[in-house]
This record gives C-alpha cells, structure tokens and sequence, in this order.
C-alpha cells in the first residue's frame, strides 16, 4: 500500500475519513495522492472530512467481486459528493437514493475500518 494512502486507513480506523487539501491551490482532492491534481504541487496535506455529502451515484452488488465480500452481499457502493467538493466512493445503507444527503460511519470488515454512508 503506498505510504500516503496509510493516511486514509488509519483514519478510517480511527472514526475518521480523511481528505488531501493542497496548500498551495487550496483544492480539495481523493483518493490520496503525493501530488496536488489541480496545481502539481507537492505541498498537500491531510484533513478531516465532516463526511457530509449528497449521493451521486449508488449501487447495489448481490455477487461480491471477491470471497473477501461475499458475506456482506447484497451491500451497495456509492459515490458520494461530499460538502469539501471532493467524491469518494465507499459502502452506502441499501436505502440511500441519489440526491439523498448522507453521513460517514465506519464498520470493521476482514481486520479493517470501512468508510459506509448512511442516511442523514
């Protein structure tokens, strides 16, 4: 795993969803990089989402694409526009419809803290 994306799985595991933010464009950016998209700049850092968002696009997978995920199937994956102005793609309540609001939980699958949105 490349070191700068230890940055979002350690937040993931600690109950927060990180963001990039570069310093010198100010752009919001994910997934994680080592390099601002908008600018080339290298002088990105990390932040905190408040891991609010409105649903874009969503989901709903009965066969998992791995053994890894078969027991959660049937599960959905949204893609998520979040009040940062980033979208970030991660597990969603069956329920979520595109437009709904949103908020960032975690739960804990195969020894890891996955980001799923739930209704707000």
């Amino acid at each position: 795993m490349a070191s700068h994306a230890q940055h979002f799985w350690t937040g993931c595991s600690e109950g927060a969803l990180r963001i990039q933010r570069c310093t010198d464009c100010n752009r919001a950016q994910f997934f994680p990089r080592s390099h601002c998209l908008n600018c080339n700049s290298d002088h990105v850092e990390w932040q905190v989402s408040k891991g609010i968002g409105a649903i874009y696009s969503v989901t709903k997978v009965e066969r998992a694409p791995t053994d890894e995920f078969r027991a959660l199937a049937p599960y959905a994956i949204a893609l998520v526009d979040l009040d940062e102005g980033v979208r970030v793609m991660a597990h969603a309540n069956l329920t979520l419809k595109i437009g709904d609001k949103a908020r960032v939980t975690f739960f804990n699958h195969n020894h890891r803290a996955l980001p799923r949105f739930e209704p707000l």
